[in-house]
């Protein structure tokens, strides 16, 4: 999805620095160059860095940025966003953000400064950058995601990895043509945790699964206590690009409850509770059972505080799918805002399920955690002592960000690729179309269409700024 005016030309099949980085080892069997050129014992040859630039230099962008410098073969090429710096202090970043502190932190490790931008177009056409790492709010994800796969790059991108289900499917697609290496930030998918689960369900150390519960204790009321457009108009700050951090949505005047920070809780720019945790914590449950091979679920919702700006202060959400892969139905129920499962009986009295969780029931006992969250254990104690453990299935990650570095320079496939996250993603957004719609839906999968109430596929597939367009 791009601006009319600027939509990118199909990239180009000349040689790149992308397409070198995958031949550089056989090339260096042929070549003679002097050892500081290749590198040297304990460090990293130019010519086999990832130069990733960041676009979104926010709290999360500079926590992404953080974990990159960790990485021998990185270099932050360049920085994007459209504010200089603001107070991130309410979330668990600290301090301030934007382009400016982020520029500091490249200066500091480099000893030297990173070119910053606010058009992530410009900084596309006129930078040497193999990578993107992308952490704007979400209703930008797809804008800035599908102009950096039109240039080829490899993209990371921060969960979920679009504002609505349409926009996912779209970039899903887009990165699969060009053949990129990408992951989704749900970085507990890169865990042993999640990786347990899934081995011990297929184990069938609890039978077979028939209900999910999912939950966390945040709400929208976390970033807003407005439930309409707020009445003020209050100047934009110094530093803040009010229009290009819009694109591509409709105008609306600026407010502090919109940007930087806040814009979570409004369905406008953000996807509420289930935007930030959902791809979380329903990630072990959708890996384990096999979701993504159903043709069609339903869903349906029931909120506090819902209304047609806001996301809920507290949902309820039930997903309904059928037997598939081998696996008898499911039910998946979602709980946000401080709702909470019933307590299993299982589990020892004094024992916390903790404010964010996942549990899995099946016909045999109960596993309490296995991703983002927490552990997975079998309930009670004295069932996981007694459990043999399975030889272990999958491949282990050495981390997520490693991950999906490795899968730049072509070693395999990143583990929350976008053919495994946009699926992900698509499962759990349409809780929140359950929720706009107000009624349960039948989705079909293939198609993308809600099959029972045609109306509600306005909000599969939102209308853009004018001028903007897929």
């Amino acid at each position: 999805m791009q601006n009319r005016d600027t939509r990118s030309n199909a990239r180009q099949q000349a040689m790149t620095r992308r397409n070198f980085l995958g031949s550089a080892a056989a090339a260096a069997a042929f070549t003679v160059v002097p050892r500081h050129v290749l590198g040297g014992a304990g460090n990293v040859a130019p010519s086999e860095k990832v130069n990733v630039a960041i676009i979104g230099t926010g709290g999360q962008g500079i926590v992404n940025m953080k974990q990159l410098f960790t990485q021998p073969d990185v270099r932050i090429a360049a920085l994007c966003d459209v504010n200089e710096e603001s107070d991130y202090s309410m979330f668990y970043y600290g301090g301030t953000a934007g382009l400016k502190p982020a520029a500091r932190l490249v200066q500091q490790k480099y000893g030297q400064a990173c070119p910053p931008y606010r058009d992530y177009n410009e900084m596309l056409g006129k930078e040497d950058i193999d990578a993107v790492l992308i952490a704007t709010p979400d209703h930008s994800h797809a804008v800035v995601a599908l102009a950096a796969i039109a240039k080829g790059k490899h993209v990371y991108c921060e969960k979920p990895l679009c504002r609505t289900v349409y926009e996912t499917r779209v970039v899903t697609e887009a990165a699969r043509k060009a053949d990129v290496a990408t992951q989704m930030g749900n970085f507990g998918h890169s865990s042993e945790d999640i990786r347990l689960a899934c081995e011990w369900i297929w184990d069938g150390a609890i039978g077979d699964v028939h209900e999910v519960h999912a939950w966390t204790s945040t709400g929208a009321r976390r970033w807003t206590s407005l439930t309409d457009l707020p009445k003020e108009k209050p100047p934009v700050p110094a530093g803040l690009d009010w229009q290009r951090w819009l694109e591509p949505v409709p105008a609306r005047p600026y407010h502090i409850d919109y940007a930087p920070v806040r814009w979570r809780a409004w369905w406008q720019f953000g996807s509420g509770t289930i935007g930030d945790f959902a791809c979380h914590h329903l990630d072990p449950a959708f890996w384990a059972l096999k979701l993504n091979q159903a043709d069609s679920f339903t869903v349906e919702a029931s909120s506090h505080g819902t209304t047609k700006e806001t996301c809920p202060a507290a949902s309820l959400i039930y997903y309904d799918f059928p037997a598939r892969a081998g696996m008898g139905p499911v039910r998946i129920t979602w709980y946000e805002g401080g709702v909470m499962p019933p307590r299993p009986k299982e589990l020892e009295a004094g024992r916390s399920m903790g404010e964010h969780g996942v549990l899995f029931v099946g016909t045999k006992g109960s596993i309490l955690g296995g991703g983002w969250s927490r552990s997975p254990r079998l309930i009670p104690e004295t069932k996981m002592r007694a459990y043999k453990r399975p030889a272990k299935s999958l491949a282990r990650c050495a981390g997520h960000h490693r991950n999906w570095l490795d899968a730049c320079k072509g070693k395999g496939t990143a583990s929350t690729h976008f053919d495994y996250a946009g699926p992900l993603t698509e499962f759990c957004l349409m809780g929140n179309v359950a929720l706009r719609a107000g009624k349960k839906l039948q989705f079909d999968w293939k198609t993308m269409k809600v099959t029972n109430a045609p109306e509600a596929n306005a909000f599969v597939q939102p209308g853009y700024r004018e001028g903007w367009t897929i």
